[in-house]
């Protein structure tokens, strides 16, 4: 038998969760596949996407990985929600809303995208690490920080990153952030050969990725918070910053394809804000590394804009673009659909 964790998006609003629930499988006769898992069953009226008299959704798989929680020959699976039909895709399905842009000519653009995911430990109702009362010290120490005092939560961080490399995951890296029990987990484009950074295949990791996040915390008795401002006050809030690139932009002279995409993001910020994130005016004030909500501003190496052109992009005159203004909450599917309807149109 193999046990297969088939996890989707729920329909809560205006942030959807993650919900999971597990199907034992007999262990396939073949090399296992996407066809080894079938469509399943669930109550949408429990997750925000139907009425009790007529609850019946269904899951459909399109991606699956090893699954490190349960070891070997168990997988988790990834799938979109689909009306009663099984054909029709939900109104809370986002992967279906990308899916049908980049089937419509964007593949043809090769895009690469990654996710800067920022998170929050808390311990009951408090930064992991905060003392009983009050305060920590100022933010400064903390931002890469190494040392009990300035860092909280690595055994879960040095947990998750292990469990992300064992399913697959193109996790590129790992830090704690600028207020302490807070972390940083980029997945996308690392270089290594068959990996596509592909919005589809990205955004699908990202997802999971929080998943296994959330159910590694668990085993600590410890939440993880993706709000945008996790704690008021002077204290840094929690982003998704990402990172977006057309093949045109990683060629030769890329840099004005870039400065291209940045002059039609210009004309669309509040189209990229409505889908950015919930309570995203908290986090973007103009300060703490962010541009005021009203403000759209680009530039190189500006940590405070909302366009940032990374210094190395400058340096080699091609790369991507890193769009700052995507709150930690935002559903990586329209965020990437976004970025594709703006730049790709």
């Amino acid at each position: 038998m193999i046990c297969a964790e088939y996890i989707w998006l729920d329909g809560v609003q205006p942030t959807q969760g993650l919900r999971s629930k597990m199907l034992v499988l007999p262990s396939p006769k073949s090399t296992i596949s996407l066809s080894s898992f079938p469509s399943w069953s669930f109550d949408g009226s429990s997750t925000s996407q139907a009425k009790g008299s007529s609850s019946d959704l269904f899951l459909n798989p399109v991606q699956y990985f090893p699954d490190p929680i349960r070891g070997e020959k168990n997988y988790i699976v990834m799938c979109e929600v689909l009306h009663v039909d099984g054909k029709t895709p939900h109104e809370s399905n986002t992967r279906s809303q990308l899916r049908t842009l980049l089937d419509k000519g964007a593949n043809e653009e090769k895009i690469w995208i990654g996710f800067e995911q920022e998170y929050t430990l808390f311990e009951e109702n408090k930064p992991l690490g905060w003392p009983e009362e009050g305060f920590p010290k100022p933010q400064g120490p903390f931002y890469c920080g190494v040392g009990a005092e300035v860092v909280s939560g690595r055994e879960i961080v040095e947990l998750h990153l292990a469990a992300c490399q064992a399913a697959g995951i193109y996790l590129c890296g790992v830090n704690a952030e600028v207020m302490l029990g807070q972390w940083e987990f980029q997945i996308g484009h690392r270089g290594f050969e068959g990996e596509i950074a592909d919005p589809l295949t990205i955004s699908d990791q990202t997802w999971v990725a929080r998943w296994l996040l959330h159910r590694i915390a668990e085993e600590f008795s410890i939440h993880v918070s993706f709000d945008n401002k996790p704690i008021k006050g002077d204290w840094n809030g929690a982003g998704m910053h990402t990172n977006f690139s057309t093949y045109k932009m990683r060629e030769e002279e890329g840099i004005k394809e870039i400065e291209k995409a940045i002059e039609k993001l210009s004309k669309t910020h509040k189209e990229h804000i409505a889908v950015y994130g919930d309570k995203l005016e908290e986090r973007l004030t103009g300060l703490h590394e962010t541009c005021n909500i009203k403000e759209f501003r680009a530039g190189p190496l500006d940590r405070g804009a909302s366009i940032r052109i990374p210094a190395h992009v400058v340096s080699k005159g091609r790369g991507y673009l890193e769009d700052r203004r995507p709150g930690a909450n935002a559903d990586p599917y329209r965020v990437a659909s976004r970025l594709i309807q703006t730049v790709c149109s």
